[in-house]
């Protein structure tokens, strides 16, 4: 199974590229669910976190996290939050190579793409990956869409703020896809990704550098 992380900003498309994907074959796993089935209650990953920010953070009955408060503490310092980075990772990437093989021994699906919400917290991740797929579009472009799905210009600005900006999803991706222009055009980019691939064959280009289509690094 040919195996990719596709990321991109608050916006950008990425959902959009995600779901054109799925819809020629491709399986969809989302790593921010991922993310958040490791604090499932009493799990090693909520234990750990536990032992790290105060046993108070879980329920008492069912163990659940007060995942704001969890926030509160340590995101309140650079330290804090390092720390609690540094206890979830190994966690997510265990998870994401067993829901990888999963995908891989039900053999229903020849490729895998993994929307990312932050790739520069998983770039120890990227060796379970063939490809980095990222799309891009003009900051100005993703803030009137943002908007037109009734997000205040604020909250976009502070999302912004906290996520890579397009210079570091640039070079670290193996194909970048420009959105600055209409669905149409992404929808061209995006197939004609997939039908390079797919003329070369999937299962010869995995673990191998895949070939260059339309924009790239």
């Amino acid at each position: 199974m040919y195996k990719v992380f596709l990321a991109g900003g608050i916006a950008s498309g990425k959902s959009t590229v995600a779901r054109i994907l799925e819809g020629l074959g491709a399986a969809r796993i989302d790593l921010d669910q991922i993310s958040r089935s490791v604090l499932s209650p009493r799990s090693a990953c909520s234990d750990a976190v536990c032992q790290a920010f105060g046993a108070d953070l879980a329920d008492p009955t069912t163990g659940e996290l007060n995942r704001t408060l969890l926030a509160r503490r340590a995101f309140s310092t650079s330290e804090g939050g390092a720390r609690l980075e540094a206890i979830e990772l190994p966690h997510i990437s265990r998870a994401l190579a067993d829901a990888l093989d999963e995908e891989d021994r039900a053999g229903k699906a020849t490729v895998c793409v993994v929307e990312v919400p932050l790739l520069d917290r998983v770039e120890a991740m990227l060796s379970q990956v063939d490809e980095v797929l990222c799309v891009v579009a003009p900051l100005d472009v993703r803030r009137v869409r943002a908007q037109g799905r009734g997000m205040d210009p604020a909250d976009f600005d502070r999302r912004v703020a906290l996520q890579p900006p397009d210079e570091y999803l640039r070079s670290h991706a193996d194909m970048v896809f420009d959105n600055a222009n209409d669905e149409k055009d992404l929808v061209a980019q995006v197939h004609a990704w997939w039908d390079a691939r797919d003329r070369a064959g999937w299962k010869r280009l995995a673990k191998r550098k895949a070939p260059a289509v339309g924009a790239s690094r």
